[in-house]
């Protein structure tokens, strides 16, 4: 693929509408160094230099999408509480519409928090209420959903198995959505996989997928039963497994198989790569590239935020510099 083509789609970005349903959460990251071991157990202690907090799950896909420059309509669900409230606060301030927000009384916003010295991630620990949303809810977020179906160009599903994502409301959404010949992409967790029938995309990690079709991938032979296992069982037009540093490899439903090499040069935190990849690929799909030339162009930006320690996004210019001249390699100071 030249990269002239890949070029092509990126300034097409701003022109693309796309809608998000999916798990709302908050990254907080707790910066420092190590320079002792506790003398009360064999754990380091950090001395903590700066704290910040961020968008995660579904709100990282929201910020990956604008921060490309597409048009971006958020769908989930937040707790009465103040990291709720800070999600809704940071989607107004890019000037996303929050009325696809709804706030769950009973639930606490997911917050991660990652403890980080030295590039390496030391613990990390989670605050979290894991349950389905509630059925007046579901119903909510299907009358938004038919509200923005004439406006936009593709839904993606962020998954990250909190409970927004659950059959109910992935029945009506993928009718909905097929009714109106749109695009539907999935950055799927393992225990929902029987929800995501006859999509157009999904987005499994090796694991996962290996997890879903029930058999362990340890060499090529594997990953491609895999693959077409995944194809068949789903019936999905497209199954685009993530390998890490082995790349992607991208299975169609027209019997094609494309193994897509990494691009990455250094790899320093895989935080919200996944979320990095489908939000590409949505966005170069709904300008109307190719799916092999959407996956391509999704593995050069997950080049470019693995080379980086915590939550990334990509730049417009900085994929375009990535496709034109590779991937350079950012110096971390951390």
């Amino acid at each position: 693929m030249a990269n002239q083509e890949l070029l092509d789609y990126i300034p097409r970005f701003k022109n693309a509408r796309i809608m998000v349903i999916g798990d709302l959460m908050v990254d907080e990251y707790i910066w420092g160094n190590v320079s002792r071991i506790s003398p009360e157990a064999p754990v380091p202690v950090v001395n903590v230099t700066s704290e910040n907090l961020c968008l995660g799950g579904a709100g990282n896909v929201v910020n990956n999408i604008f921060t490309l420059g597409g048009k971006v309509f958020i769908a989930g669900v937040v707790g009465n509480d103040e990291m709720g409230r800070k999600v809704i606060h940071d989607l107004r301030k890019m000037g996303i519409d929050t009325k696809g927000i709804i706030v769950e009384t009973q639930r606490v916003t997911t917050v991660k928090t990652r403890i980080i010295a030295h590039h390496q991630q030391v613990v990390r620990y989670d605050r979290e209420v894991v349950r389905p949303i509630f059925p007046e809810n579901v119903k909510q977020i299907i009358n938004l959903l038919q509200t923005w179906l004439p406006e936009i160009d593709a839904v993606l599903i962020s998954d990250y198995g909190k409970g927004v994502i659950c059959g109910p409301l992935m029945e009506q959404v993928r009718a909905l959505v097929k009714r109106a010949g749109k695009i539907i992409t999935v950055d799927p967790k393992v225990k929902n996989f029987p929800f995501f029938g006859e999509v157009t995309v999904i987005t499994p990690n090796h694991l996962e997928a290996a997890e879903a079709a029930g058999r362990w991938i340890q060499n090529e032979e594997d990953l491609m039963v895999v693959g077409q296992t995944l194809l068949e069982r789903l019936r999905a037009q497209s199954v685009l497994i993530t390998r890490g540093e082995k790349g992607m490899s991208l299975f169609q439903d027209n019997g094609e198989v494309t193994h897509i090499p990494t691009v990455a040069k250094e790899v320093y935190d895989v935080t919200g790569a996944g979320d990095t990849v489908i939000s590409v690929l949505t966005l170069a799909m709904a300008c109307g590239a190719p799916v092999k030339e959407a996956a391509m162009l999704a593995n050069i930006a997950a080049g470019i935020v693995v080379g980086e320690v915590g939550t990334a996004t990509v730049k417009s210019a900085e994929l375009e510099d990535a496709v034109k001249n590779g991937i350079r390699v950012k110096k971390q100071n951390i």
